[in-house]
């Protein structure tokens, strides 16, 4: 558990990343107008807080742009040397179909000069259809271009294990892989995080606080309606729940948390996170940031300042007794996407 109080993890022997990752997603849209001025001055925030970690996708709207504006802006006042302390991870997201060598450097070259970098620190894939081989080939001509310089290192988004022993057989180089991981969905545990300690890759935690579910705001709440459910972050992790074991069961997670958090003088929010953050392998765990909406640094922070004990980690585990096996329902980790 003491490692849970380490802010930082290594990636990878030249990459070092903050154990909370500032999620771009909610800028791609589905969260609230994101004003690009107010979102610059958000990350500059972020930054001094110390939250220096920046997970986004090309397909994640303006993300990629918003980075380079900010290395600018960071160099412009604060000096040269202060871009080079943002670790910012990308993903490439192609539609499945024949990749070539100039598609996947197109892509890439297309990141480069949107985020105003000469090489990605970690380019995480993604690939829609596992029914396309061409995956393979677009892992071979990214490890090209890793040789090249114009990739630091190579990290995959939602692979299942199976594919992943294929990809680590075939010789390739990841060294992570981002997958949903809460104490909801605990899919990773089954197959994926014993098969990583094996090789030695680390996973990135996304969902660990359901949209925000998790947290005091939901505590002793009536089921919400769709509508009442005002961000796609909300409605994409209330149907997790429902296929876990559904609201008055969640109300008891919750319950069980904030006494927890009591316990600690922490948030519910802060437990979710640590109680991930101490698992095997797991180099961070990634939460969404609403640029110039709202902000949630000051409590993140906390999360590196407790350990939950054995019988925190008991009195959640009896209420997860009590859910469906999400594995045995939905598969490995990323099949609820294809």
């Amino acid at each position: 558990m003491s490692n849970v109080n380490k802010k930082c993890y290594q990636l990878a022997p030249n990459l070092t990343i903050c154990r909370i990752l500032n999620g771009m997603w909610q800028v791609a849209g589905g969260h609230g107008y994101v004003d690009h001025d107010l979102a610059i001055a958000d990350m500059l925030r972020y930054h001094d807080a110390g939250f220096t970690t920046w997970d986004l996708a090309d397909i994640y709207g303006p993300a990629e742009d918003l980075i380079g504006e900010f290395r600018r802006r960071l160099l412009t006042l604060k000096g040269k040397e202060e871009p080079g302390r943002i670790q910012s991870l990308t993903k490439w997201v192609p539609q499945s179909g024949r990749i070539t060598r100039s598609i996947v450097n197109e892509n890439i070259e297309r990141s480069l000069r949107r985020m105003s970098v000469n090489s990605l620190d970690l380019l995480q894939f993604h690939w829609w259809d596992y029914n396309n081989p061409y995956y393979m080939d677009a892992l071979k001509y990214l490890s090209d271009l890793m040789d090249e310089g114009r990739i630091k290192h190579l990290g995959l988004t939602n692979f299942d294990t199976e594919r992943l022993q294929i990809i680590i057989d075939s010789g390739l180089q990841i060294v992570s892989n981002q997958v949903q991981y809460s104490i909801v969905d605990r899919r990773p545990e089954v197959k994926m995080i014993p098969f990583c300690m094996e090789h030695n890759i680390s996973l990135l935690a996304y969902g660990s606080i359901c949209g925000g579910l998790v947290s005091e705001r939901y505590l002793g709440r009536t089921e919400p309606s769709t509508v009442e459910l005002d961000t796609l972050s909300l409605r994409k992790y209330k149907k997790m729940i429902d296929a876990w074991g559904g609201w008055n069961l969640f109300q008891d997670l919750l319950l069980t948390l904030k006494k927890i958090a009591k316990k600690h003088d922490v948030s519910i929010a802060n437990v979710a996170t640590n109680y991930i953050l101490a698992k095997p392998i797991i180099a961070g765990v990634i939460i969404g940031v609403r640029l110039g909406i709202v902000e949630h640094r000051n409590d993140n922070t906390q999360v590196f300042n407790f350990n939950l004990d054995k019988s925190d980690s008991d009195a959640i585990d009896v209420v997860c007794a009590k859910a469906n096996n999400l594995f045995e329902t939905i598969g490995d980790c990323g099949d609820e996407y294809r």
